[in-house]
């Protein structure tokens, strides 16, 4: 999955030519081309001399940092929902905390710590990473979630107007706007306003 990138990330760092690689190779050009682009990948027997060349590792080549890295992200995330759905949410904020000293700008430990202090109603500071993490997500599922999540914590913190904006704006899903509006139009108490938080937030499995 991220040979191709890396190939040519770390051709262009060692100010290396497409031909460069391929002359070292006894190889076309168009082969290396190939497998930039990912339309063909190398012979498993390359990548020792490939990292050679690159001076680099084979395991950094083929992308194995990144991949620990994911693994790592995905347990932090896996352990954290666990404990908020037993209700445990302390524990929950401590991990998300803990692991946003490491991964400070990651869109996932942003929102998963927000989605903690929304079920904990700590609405302000949830507000306020939800709209720090929504630009920087990529992941469509989970900014569906978050933006519904917002939409009852602006009408917890009183901001009606906003919460009423937000969910006209969105889509039409599980967490659609035909089925927010309504309730934020009949004027919910804070009790009734954690249950669809709640509701949102742990109803089934969420992805960060």
């Amino acid at each position: 999955m991220y040979l191709s990138q890396n190939l040519r990330k770390y051709r262009i760092i060692n100010n290396l030519s497409q031909e460069d690689v391929a002359e070292y190779l006894g190889i076309t050009a168009q082969s290396v081309s190939k497998w930039e682009r990912g339309e063909s990948y190398p012979d498993i027997t390359f990548l020792p001399a490939l990292a050679n060349i690159f001076a680099t590792s084979v395991d950094l080549l083929i992308g194995m940092d990144t991949i620990r890295a994911e693994e790592t992200r995905f347990n932090i995330h896996k352990k954290a929902v666990a404990y908020q759905r037993c209700g445990n949410y302390d524990a929950a904020e401590k991990t998300y905390r803990d692991a946003l000293l490491i991964y400070p700008n990651k869109p996932g430990m942003i929102l998963g710590l927000a989605s903690t202090l929304a079920l904990k109603g700590k609405t302000d500071e949830a507000i306020e990473l939800i709209e720090r993490g929504l630009p920087l997500s990529i992941n469509e599922k989970q900014k569906s979630t978050m933006r519904a999540t917002l939409c009852f914590l602006y009408l917890k913190a009183g901001q009606k107007e906003k919460a009423n904006r937000l969910a006209s704006e969105l889509p039409h899903s599980r967490e659609c706007r035909e089925v927010i509006q309504p309730l934020i139009q009949q004027g919910l108490d804070n009790s009734e306003i954690d249950k669809n938080i709640k509701n949102i937030l742990l109803g089934d499995d969420k992805t960060f």
